[in-house]
C-alpha cells in the first residue's frame, strides 16, 4: 500500500505543471527597437496604466483541470471543456518598483532583465466542447462584458491571441504573452491560449498529438470572442508549434464559414513565428482561410536549429524553415501569387540582414528587438511591410518576401514620427 501511494503521489506531481519554479524562468524580454531610444513611449498614452510592477493576461485552455477553484491547476492532458481566466504576474519581485521597470523598458538597458513570476491563477468560466448546442452560461456572458469593459477603456481596441510552442508551462506560455502586453504600454488587450503541452523536450510527439487534438478548441475560442466581444479585430501570434493549432483551427473556420457568416469573422493579423508545421499542410489550410484576415505573416529562418530538428522527426521541412522540394509545382505557384495578390507576407530572417541575430534563432519574435518591434507596429497600426519600413525582395522563383534594412531602428521611428505629423493635420 504504501508504494502504491508513493507511486500515485509521483504521478499527480508530474501532472501539476504550472507549479511556479519547476520551469525555466521568463525574464523581461529586450525592449523593442522602437521604445529602446524612449522617444516613442506606449505607457504615456495609457490613461488607466497601473504603475506597479503587476501584469495580467486573459488565458483560454483546453487543459484538464485539477484542484479545487481557488487553488485551480491544470495536467497536461487535453479536456472537453474551454477554461477561461486571468493570470497574474509581477515583474520582478514584490519590492521591484515602476521606475526600474519603466526604464528598462523605455531603453536598451543592459543591465540583468528582472523574471516575471506567476502570482495565481483565477478561473472565471467554462466552456463544454462537445455540446454545440449548450446555452451560454451566465459566467460567460460576465466574462465577456469584463472583456468588453476593457476594451472600452484600451487605446487599442483589438484583442491579440497567442498561441504558444511545444515543451512549454502554463507559467512560461502565460508569461511570454503577458510581456507582449506590457511592452504596448498595457494597451492591448491580450489572450494566451494554454494549450496541453507535455513541457518536456523528450515528449515532443505528445505535444504534436496534444496540438491536433486542441485545433477544435482554438476554433471555439475564436468565434466565441467574435461573437461575444466588441473586439475591432481579433489578431492572431502562433509560434512555433502552436502553428499546428492555429493554422488547421483557421482551415475548418475557412472551410465551415461561408458567404455573409465569413464576412462576419473579424480577423486581423494573423502571424506565424518560426512555424513548427509541414510547408505543405501549412499552404493546403492557408488555401482555406487566406481571404478572411487582414494579412497572413510567415517569417523564415532557412537555419532555424529547432526547425532543422522537427524536420527530422516529421520527414518534412516545416513552414517557418522550408525546403521546395517539399512543395508540388501547383503548391508552389500558389505561393508565389499568394505572396504578391493575396496578403500572404513572407519575412526572412537571417544573421546577414538582423544585427545582432544568431544564425540558428527560433524565439526571435520576442528575444530580438527588431522583430518584437515588427510585430508591435504591425498588430498596433496594421500596417504593411512597407510601411513598417521594410524591404521589398523577390526570389528567382518569383516569389515575394521582405526583410529589415540595415537603419531599420531609425527608419522605423521617423516613419512613426511622420505618421503621428500626419495625423496632428488632419485633427
Amino acid at each position: 500500500m504504501t508504494n502504491y501511494r508513493s507511486l500515485l503521489y509521483l504521478i499527480i506531481g508530474l501532472l501539476i505543471v504550472t507549479a511556479v519554479g519547476c520551469q525555466q524562468k521568463v525574464y523581461l524580454m529586450p525592449t523593442p527597437a522602437i521604445m529602446a531610444t524612449g522617444e516613442l513611449n506606449p505607457f504615456s498614452i495609457n490613461p488607466n496604466l497601473e504603475e506597479s510592477n503587476r501584469v495580467d493576461v486573459i488565458y483560454a485552455t483546453n487543459r484538464t483541470p485539477m484542484g479545487d477553484d481557488d487553488r485551480r491547476t491544470y495536467t497536461i492532458f487535453p479536456g472537453n471543456e474551454l477554461r477561461l481566466g486571468i493570470a497574474h504576474f509581477t515583474i520582478g519581485d514584490k519590492e521591484t518598483d515602476w521606475g526600474k521597470i519603466f526604464k528598462l523598458s523605455t531603453s536598451d538597458e543592459k543591465s540583468d532583465r528582472p523574471a516575471l513570476h506567476l502570482e495565481d491563477l483565477q478561473e472565471l468560466a467554462v466552456i463544454p466542447l462537445k455540446n454545440e448546442t449548450a446555452k451560454i452560461s451566465k459566467k460567460i456572458e460576465f466574462f465577456a462584458a469584463s472583456v468588453n469593459d476593457v476594451l472600452a477603456s484600451s487605446v487599442d481596441k483589438d484583442i491579440m491571441v497567442y498561441v504558444h510552442g511545444a515543451n512549454s508551462s502554463i507559467y512560461r506560455a502565460a508569461a511570454q504573452a503577458a510581456q507582449y502586453r506590457h511592452f504596448t504600454g498595457r494597451n492591448s488587450v491580450v489572450i494566451a491560449f494554454l494549450w496541453p503541452s507535455a513541457e518536456n523536450l523528450l515528449a515532443y510527439g505528445t505535444d504534436v498529438r496534444h496540438a491536433q487534438k486542441s485545433a477544435p478548441a482554438f476554433m471555439h475560442l475564436i468565434i466565441l470572442l467574435n461573437e461575444y466581444t466588441n473586439a475591432k479585430n481579433i489578431n492572431i501570434l502562433a509560434y512555433s508549434a502552436g502553428s499546428q493549432i492555429v493554422s488547421p483551427g483557421l482551415a475548418i473556420l475557412g472551410r465551415e464559414k461561408k458567404g455573409e457568416s465569413r464576412r462576419e469573422l473579424r480577423l486581423g493579423e494573423v502571424y506565424f513565428a518560426g512555424a513548427d508545421i509541414g510547408i505543405d499542410t501549412f499552404l493546403e489550410d492557408l488555401q482555406s482561410y487566406i481571404d478572411i484576415p487582414r494579412s497572413v505573416t510567415l517569417t523564415i529562418n532557412l537555419k532555424d536549429t529547432v526547425l532543422a530538428m522537427a524536420e527530422w522527426h516529421h520527414g518534412v521541412s516545416r513552414a517557418g524553415r522550408p525546403r521546395a522540394e517539399d512543395l508540388s509545382p501547383e503548391a508552389a505557384q500558389w505561393a508565389r501569387n499568394a505572396s504578391v495578390e493575396s496578403g500572404l507576407d513572407i519575412i526572412g530572417v537571417d544573421e546577414k540582414t538582423v544585427t545582432g541575430l544568431s544564425s540558428g534563432a527560433h524565439d526571435f519574435w520576442y528575444g530580438h528587438p527588431w522583430i518584437s518591434s515588427d510585430v508591435l507596429v504591425q498588430f498596433l497600426f496594421h500596417a504593411d511591410p512597407l510601411k513598417r519600413g521594410l524591404v521589398e525582395n523577390y526570389n528567382e522563383h518569383g516569389l515575394r518576401y521582405w526583410t529589415f534594412p540595415p537603419d531599420y531602428p531609425d527608419r522605423i521611428l521617423r516613419i512613426i514620427h511622420e505618421a503621428k505629423k500626419e495625423e496632428a493635420k488632419l485633427r
